[in-house]
């Protein structure tokens, strides 16, 4: 996997207890077009300390241009934003 750490936009409902579920999300290619990719299973869920901001990682999986494809998520705790950390 390689790791982007570039920053989406996500679509995300939250649970009774705050935990947040991620439902899909926008990405720029290099051509700066979007792409809507909707995520299809979430396998694995982590959380970590990253200097001192609290992170959780989502190991996900989705079909993308007719691959299925892993990749991981993160949502940064403090300020909410999402990024695609590895693909």
């Amino acid at each position: 996997m390689k790791v982007y750490m570039k920053p989406v936009k996500m679509l995300s409902y939250t649970q009774e207890n705050g935990i947040q579920i991620p439902l899909r999300f926008q990405l720029k290619t290099r051509d700066d077009e979007l792409i809507t990719v909707k995520i299809d299973r979430i396998t694995e869920k982590n959380q970590e300390k990253l200097a001192g901001n609290k992170m959780y990682i989502y190991k996900c999986q989705s079909i993308i241009n007719g691959v299925e494809r892993i990749y991981e998520l993160k949502l940064e705790a403090s300020t909410m934003k999402w990024y695609l950390y590895k693909m």
